[in-house]
């Protein structure tokens, strides 16, 4: 069968830093060698001070993010206050475990970091599309052009990195990919996630036509 799901190709980075996180990808969004979107958001806010990358079979991402969206607003509505970074990265598991393991005829493959902040301090996770957490502590890379991307980000990467240099090397590590994967490209997007909340920084578009 012919396979015409739209997948994000995708390079996605999460960066800890001294005093937030960096969140950043690219805006391709393919279907097989077909280039079907090329403004796609690949960071989506979830509440005031968490955010996630997403990575896989974009009906399956957006579908998983409005979900959690909606049962954090009830959970923070039944306990009187606010999920923290932990909690939501769980949450958010839970979904992916059972999306993978559905019968479907399309793959329901998602690849999630979540970045946040709260009164413990500065979290990021990634989730796996297996339905698996892992807390990270300096920096990750998820989606097609991660090989490129975590070359940058071995070579330049360094332990309490300030808000503004991450965001440097997550554009180079970004643009890494963008030059080498054929999944990845049409521009870049970068949030931070710091006690101020979550806040696009940078986006820009690029464009590959040619005028003669």
């Amino acid at each position: 069968m012919e396979n015409n799901e739209l997948k994000t190709g995708t390079t996605t980075i999460g960066l800890v830093c001294k005093d937030g996180i960096v969140l950043a990808a690219d805006k391709r969004a393919t279907s097989g060698y077909l280039v079907a979107w090329k403004k796609f958001d690949k960071i989506m806010p979830i509440t005031s001070n968490m955010a996630v990358t997403v990575a896989g079979t974009v009906s399956d991402v957006q579908l998983l993010v409005k979900y959690l969206k909606a049962e954090l607003k009830l959970k923070d509505l039944r306990t009187g206050r606010e999920t923290n970074v932990r909690e939501a990265a769980s949450l958010l598991c839970s979904f992916i475990y059972n999306n993978i393991r559905k019968y479907s005829l399309i793959p329901g493959i998602s690849h999630f970091i979540l970045g946040g902040v709260d009164s413990k301090g500065l979290h990021l996770y990634d989730l796996s599309p297996d339905g698996s957490i892992v807390e990270i502590d300096d920096y990750i890379s998820s989606g097609s052009g991660s090989v490129m991307a975590f070359g940058v980000l071995e070579t330049l990467y360094k332990k309490n990195l300030s808000v503004d240099e991450g965001v440097k090397l997550a554009a180079k590590g970004i643009n890494a990919a963008v030059q080498r994967d054929i999944a990845s490209g049409n521009g870049i997007d970068i949030y931070t996630v710091t006690k101020d909340g979550v806040k696009k920084v940078f986006t820009k578009e690029l464009d590959y036509r040619i005028e003669v």
